[in-house]
């Protein structure tokens, strides 16, 4: 039984687990940070995918940036709300296809620590978002 299951976690997709971009925050890459945060509170999630115009990841901005910022920006909070969101997200990140297998995408989150792994083609385009929890809940079948 044991081999029966790592063959079917073999063949689970990400695109099979991931979230569609209508179930996370996408922000265009010059909204305001106030916004962004504002959209990271509505959908309840720790992260947000920053596109350009064209749909393709300039970079993420998650939770962690935020408590990052606050101790590393010497301004004013309201301050910091009016700037730009791609001047504090993190662009260089890491992504993964949506044809790779769920297997390798958590073994690469772990490597990472993340929880939240952006799905892109190959022209760095948005497919969805890969969350730590869909993922697993996947995996146990529950």
């Amino acid at each position: 039984m044991e081999n029966l299951m790592y063959t079917q976690i073999e063949e689970i997709l990400v695109k099979d687990v991931m979230m569609n971009c209508d179930s996370f925050p996408v922000v265009n890459d010059r909204e305001l940070l106030r916004e962004t945060i504002i959209e990271m509170c509505n959908y309840g999630i720790g992260v947000a995918c920053i596109v350009n115009t064209k749909n393709q990841l300039k970079g993420v901005f998650t939770d962690g940036d935020i408590r990052r910022l606050i101790l590393k920006v010497q301004k004013p909070i309201a301050a910091l709300f009016v700037d730009d969101v791609h001047d504090y997200c993190t662009k260089v990140y890491s992504s993964i296809r949506p044809d790779s297998s769920l297997k390798s995408a958590i073994l690469l989150m772990e490597e990472l620590s993340i929880w939240d792994l952006p799905v892109v083609d190959d022209e760095k385009n948005l497919k969805g978002l890969l969350h730590l929890h869909p993922a697993l809940k996947k995996l146990f079948n529950i």
